[in-house]
Formats: C-alpha cells, structure tokens, sequence
C-alpha cells in the first residue's frame, strides 16, 4: 500500500516554527518508485516521477508559506538534484554551491524534523504486510539519503544498509542481498572489528544461496578472508560463526576455488599501506553526477498547473 502526501498528513510536515536548516528529501528507484520523506508516492500509473515529487514538495512550500529546498536523489538518471521550490509552484534547480550549506547542524535539523527512525518503522509495517517491494524501496530511499549526508560509514547509514540488505533477501535478490551485506562487513571490518562477525555471518548468508560460480568464489573469497581475520583476532566465538567460515571454505574447496595465501584483498577493508589509493568504502554503490543547474525536468515556471514542468 502506497502512501499519499496532503495537508492533512501533519506527520509528514515540518513544524511551522522549523529553523530554515530543514530540507526535504526525495528518492526515484531505478523502477520508478517515488519516495518523499520516507512516504512511497501514489504515481496513479500514468505521473512521471518528477512531477510527483514537484507537486509534493509545492504543497510543503504553500502550506509553510515559504520556499522549500530539496534533495532528489534519482537512479533512473543517475543524479542528484537540489531544487528550491516556491509556495507558488515555481520550482528551479540549483548549484551546490547554492544549497544549504553542510554541518552537523543542518542535518540534525532535518533528522528532528524527519526522523530515519520513524521511517524504519514505517519499513518494518510494509515488510510485516509482506509489502517486500515498498519496504525495499522505502529502505533504499533512507539508505541513499543517509549515506549521501552522513557517509557510508555512519552507523545509521550502516543500519540502513543491512536492513536494505535483509529485504532484498527476503524478496529473493540473493545477489542485492551479498553486495549489500558484504559492503556493511567490509565497513565493519574497518571501523570495528569486534562487531563485525553478525555482519559477516550474515553477508555469508545471503552468499550461500548464490548460484554464480564467478559470484560464489569472487565474494567467497573475500568471506573467507574476514572470518580469518576474525579468527586471528580472536573474535570468532559463536559456534555458527565457526560452521559458517567452515562451510565458506568448504564450498570453495569443493567448487576447486584454492584461496590464495598473502594479504586479503582491497575489497576486504584493509588500511591502505603507504603510497596507496585506499579502497572506495562501498565499491558498489554506483556514482551519481554532480548536481547541474538547470535541470528541465525539475524547473517550473509560476503559474504553471500541477503535473506540468516546464
């Protein structure tokens, strides 16, 4: 069940006092799927992303009686948009020079405003509704968004990830489900050791159920090469985590896949050495463009009816 923005939806609205910090949020899936403020969009079958989530945000903009700016995270162009949109539902694109500036202020302003933690619940109901596919796409949206304000590493980006992680699982995107996973172990890997065995166990979930042999011993090895990092640690102390190293080695072993002896690889989350270009943090995230004026798309002139762009 999608869930449609009005007025009347005060959950969904900023306070009228709101410091001008807060801005709002919108995501479009590689699919189409249309997320404002962690709400998926009803696009009636026949509305263009973009013009949903313009009329959105005009209405945010009439309703406080002010302009509005927005960050449009879109997978289908592969960009990322800033818009200031006015009451009067005039909207235009604008250089990132011209947003809001950054800091922590800001985002804790609209993370006051918009909590990530009231989005996941509402995650959780589509999932408990066996609504898989909204889950996912609210999922994806709060992690984008997250990551993009916070970094990768962030531990609300973290959580996001395995939670987009878990729901593409559940939807039988056993390979979503791997690189996701294993992108949170690889962070952990990093940034905390001693919590990382749950994220590895659970990336080795996901990666059991693959069938690509390419896939099984690419992301095998580098299973392998945590859990003996885990190992050496001596942070491996749940006997499932003990049968999951034994049955990643196992199937390698079984598939004629030797693991070569040496350093783990760059994809494992080691430090880079001196000299070296470290490791992007999550290597499968696909790059964006950077935000350009004057995006069509998103610019509409005043006066100009809902559902038009100029």
């Amino acid at each position: 069940m999608t869930h449609s923005l009005t007025p009347r939806d005060q959950q969904n609205l900023p306070a009228r006092g709101a410091p001008p910090l807060i801005r709002l949020d919108a995501y479009v899936a590689e699919d189409g799927s249309t997320v404002v403020n962690g709400h998926l969009l009803d696009m009636g079958g026949v509305r263009p992303p973009n013009e949903a989530i313009l009329d959105a945000v005009a209405m945010f903009a009439r309703t406080l009686g002010a302009p509005v700016a927005a960050t449009v995270i879109d997978r289908t162009a592969q960009q990322v948009a800033r818009l200031r949109v006015h009451p009067d539902g005039s909207s235009r694109t604008i250089g990132e020079d011209e947003d809001l500036p950054p800091g922590r202020e800001r985002t804790a302003a609209e993370e006051e405003a918009f909590p990530p933690l009231a989005r996941v619940e509402r995650i959780i109901q589509h999932a408990q509704r066996e609504e898989l596919h909204a889950a996912f796409v609210l999922a994806s949206a709060l992690r984008e968004h997250l990551t993009l304000r916070r970094g990768a590493e962030d531990e609300l980006s973290l959580e996001a990830r395995a939670i987009e992680a878990y729901l593409a699982y559940l939807r039988g995107d056993y390979m979503l489900s791997t690189v996701l996973a294993l992108t949170v172990a690889r962070i952990r890997c990093r940034t905390d050791l001693n919590r990382a065995a749950p994220d590895v166990a659970r990336a080795t979930a996901a990666w059991q159920r693959l069938w690509d042999e390419g896939q099984v011993a690419t992301r095998g090895q580098e299973l392998l090469h945590m859990w003996e990092r885990l190992s050496s640690a001596g942070l491996l102390q749940e006997p499932a985590h003990h049968a999951m190293a034994q049955a990643v080695r196992g199937r390698l072993a079984q598939a004629g896949r030797a693991v070569p002896q040496g350093p783990a690889p760059a994809a494992a989350a080691l430090p880079a050495g001196p000299g070296q270009v470290p490791a992007p943090v999550a290597p499968e995230d696909k790059p964006l463009k950077p935000t350009r004026r004057g995006l069509r798309r998103f610019t509409r002139r005043a006066g100009r009816p809902p559902g038009q762009s100029s």
